[in-house]
Parts: C-alpha cells; sequence; structure tokens
C-alpha cells in the first residue's frame, strides 16, 4: 500500500510534493534542503539535510541505520570533500549506503546541497 508519510520536526513542502512515501517497506525521501539556506556553510547545510531526513525515517519506522541509497545534490562539486566529511559522520563507518552526488545548476532556495534517500523500515530487517 501507498501512503504519503512526513514528520512535523520537518518543514513543510515548497511545492507540490510529499515529504516521503512509504510503498511495501520502503520508504523514499524527497530531496531535503537544509532548514535555513541563508545561514550556514556546506558543512551546517549538509547536518541539516541529513537531520531533516533523520527525523522523517525516525517518525515512520525507520533510521539511518536502515538507508539502503541516497542522492546528493551539490551547487558546486568543489563542496564534496567537506559534504562528505559530515555525510559520513551521520553513519557507521564502513556501513554506508549506496551514494550518488554530482553538482546541479541551481537548488531551490539557493541552497548549497539537497539529500534525498532510500530506507527500508527496521521491522523488516529485524
Amino acid at each position: 500500500m501507498l501512503q504519503r508519510i512526513k514528520s512535523s520536526k520537518v518543514p513543510g513542502a515548497i511545492g507540490s510534493y510529499s515529504q516521503a512515501t512509504l510503498i511495501d517497506s520502503f520508504i523514499f525521501t524527497s530531496g531535503q534542503l537544509p532548514l535555513d539556506t541563508e545561514i550556514g556553510d556546506i558543512r551546517q547545510q549538509t547536518k541539516q539535510s541529513l537531520q531533516n531526513i533523520e527525523n522523517i525515517l525516525k517518525d515512520n519506522g525507520s533510521d539511518l541505520d536502515h538507508v539502503i541509497k541516497t542522492t546528493v545534490y551539490l551547487k558546486q562539486i568543489e563542496d564534496f570533500s567537506q559534504m562528505n566529511e559530515v555525510y559520513s559522520s551521520f553513519f557507521k563507518e564502513g556501513d554506508y549506503p549506496a551514494r550518488t552526488a554530482f553538482q546541479v545548476g541551481n537548488l531551490p532556495k539557493n541552497a548549497l546541497v539537497e539529500i534525498e534517500a532510500i530506507a527500508i523500515l527496521k521491522e523488516e530487517v529485524e
């Protein structure tokens, strides 16, 4: 069964989309922007984006340990190493999800990073 899901700890959608979708045992998050794109460098914005994903997952039966795949959109590919430094701190070392990261032309709200994730429900693997 398909369900549109969200977290009250994450800013609402700024367009015609859902924060996330649950189908069968999988959660697909929409791209998560930092809460405040006017403040913060790539490290702070990466942290905010991943905290949004973490909140969506925790409020809907999963967590970062159950992330299968992420996609990272960067305004500047030169920010990759700084983004990666923060990104890696959110996951268990050596147990990172699959990931794609690339530079895009621009991001909403002039953000430096946007991250989306695919996760499985905790109950499905325990």
